[in-house]
């Protein structure tokens, strides 16, 4: 399977996953520029979804799936089933509430289309108010191999890594992964997450140091990630 991504509005991004005939788009905000790429490609867009309902990624679904003839597939029918099938593929698509109860990602085997529940260098914000549910959905993201190229529903990698550098300033994996940022195809790996963004370290030392001289609780590491969700 191959990923096109499009950015849309400020710093959205959707994406399309396709083979060589058929295609999937998700988060379609990008209506114009998707739809082109798929006439350019000779692609018929077979589905839209999305991978959670906030309105800035659910805005262009209808109207993509209306002009190119699309099914519009509800995103927790497909986490329910588990998958979808796409030119003879098989597409992971696993529910991740935490950032919304409805939060769903794709996992094509190379790729995962994480939406806002991980994004590069930071995760979402916790809207459900569970915490506990959260940590174990980013608990089953992180048992994906280390190789998996992690793409997000939104671009926010300067800002994160400058919170990442406050949390961490000797952390000397930040300055390679500013240098590998590409703004016109926002990616990087699981491997790469796990070294510079926070959220996933809860158990490196120097998060740890940090979250116990501010004075949180440290003993357990659901404590450490409650905790690190807590720092401002």
């Amino acid at each position: 399977m191959k990923i096109a991504q499009f950015r849309y509005s400020a710093d959205n991004l959707a994406y399309l996953i396709y083979g060589d005939r058929n295609a999937l788009a998700i988060d379609g905000g990008a209506v114009a520029d998707i739809l082109s790429f798929a006439t350019e490609q000779g692609l018929t867009l077979a589905y839209a979804t999305n991978t959670h309902g906030h309105a800035d990624h659910t805005v262009g679904t209808a109207d993509l799936a209306k002009r190119a003839g699309a099914a519009r597939l509800d995103h927790q029918g497909l986490a329910r089933e588990g998958k979808i099938d796409l030119d003879g593929e098989r597409i992971e698509v696993f529910s991740t509430p935490g950032h919304t109860d409805d939060a769903v990602c794709f996992y094509t085997g190379e790729a995962l289309i994480a939406g806002d529940t991980l994004f590069n260098g930071t995760v979402g914000n916790p809207f459900s108010g569970d915490l506990d549910v959260f940590y174990r959905s980013i608990q089953r993201i992180l048992a994906l191999p280390d190789n998996t190229i992690v793409y997000a529903g939104h671009d926010y990698v300067r800002q994160s890594l400058a919170f990442a550098r406050y949390l961490e300033p000797d952390n000397p994996d930040i300055d390679a992964y500013l240098a590998a940022y590409d703004p016109t195809h926002v990616r990087s790996t699981l491997a790469w997450e796990k070294r510079v963004n926070p959220y996933l370290r809860w158990n490196a030392p120097a998060i740890v140091d940090l979250l116990r001289r501010q004075g949180y609780d440290v003993e357990t590491e659901i404590d450490r990630w409650r905790s690190l969700m807590a720092v401002e």
